[in-house]
């Protein structure tokens, strides 16, 4: 089984715990599942819940599962702090795997959403907590749940 060492901050970022939220909540919505597909692109937020608005952008990423579920990674921004998507390397070799698990390394800038054996997808995430903790950050996950 893949396992990774609890992630640590650098010493010039801080977190209020949004961004192992964010870990658990994605976790929570993946685990167990297959990857079929994942895309980023523009009206994310509408697309995964077509009745919410949504005011401040919605670009982002949708890993679809196995069971129709699909996640959505919706990157937010308030003046100096955000949390974006930057790039993804889906590991096609791996998707047949059931996810076993999300962690992050690197001050929380790479995630990793594995299997037993080894990394199915890795997200290279950009994030800053802007003026501590004055504005919001940290990713917008939507599951939208065909049933």
């Amino acid at each position: 089984m893949t396992s990774y060492p609890a992630d640590t901050l650098g010493e010039y970022q801080d977190d209020d715990g949004t961004m192992p939220a964010n870990v658990a909540s994605l976790s929570e919505a993946v685990v167990g599942h297959r990857i079929v597909s994942v895309e980023k692109g523009a009206n994310v937020r509408q697309q995964l819940d077509p009745d919410e608005y949504y005011w401040h952008g919605n670009t982002g990423t949708v890993i679809t599962l196995d069971n129709g579920v699909r996640v959505g990674l919706i990157g937010t921004g308030d003046c100096c702090a955000y949390t974006e998507l930057e790039a993804f390397l889906l590991h096609a070799d791996q998707i047949d795997h059931i996810i076993t698990g999300v962690a992050t390394t690197d001050g929380y800038t790479k995630w990793h959403i594995f299997a037993d054996m080894g990394d199915v997808l890795e997200l290279t995430v950009g994030w800053s907590c802007g003026n501590p903790f004055y504005y919001g950050y940290g990713f917008e996950i939507v599951v939208s749940d065909p049933q």
